[in-house]
């Protein structure tokens, strides 16, 4: 019987290089990448500070309320489709925290809309 398909060649798995020159080569590449992208004696880029799941002194009351409106907008949105998953029983108790979720939400839009925003 003749196969479709030849046998794949037999390789080593222990190593990803196929002979030491191989490994003389990607040691070069790697130096002249970093070379090229990573100077020495230069400073790497200053990394931003990440905001996300930090709440800091510096945050603006507009932008946490903002922030707090959309992820109860999430949450009740979240807390409506999974509501029709679930049996009846269970669905009723998610519903009712759907509408607590929305009354969190109206809440915080109604702070939002009575805020003087400055200048």
């Amino acid at each position: 019987m003749i196969k479709p398909t030849p046998n794949p060649p037999e390789t080593d798995l222990a190593s990803p290089y196929e002979s030491l020159d191989s490994k003389k080569l990607n040691d070069a590449a790697e130096r002249a990448l970093d070379h090229y992208l990573c100077p020495p004696g230069s400073t790497p880029p200053p990394r931003k500070t990440r905001r996300m799941y930090a709440v800091t002194a510096d945050f603006k009351n507009e932008e946490l309320l903002a922030d707090a409106s959309e992820t109860l907008a999430s949450a009740r949105t979240i807390a409506h489709d999974f509501a029709h998953l679930v049996p009846v029983s269970q669905r009723r108790m998610l519903l009712g925290i759907a509408q607590l979720i929305m009354l969190g939400e109206l809440a915080v839009n109604r702070v939002m809309n009575n805020l003087e925003l400055p200048g």
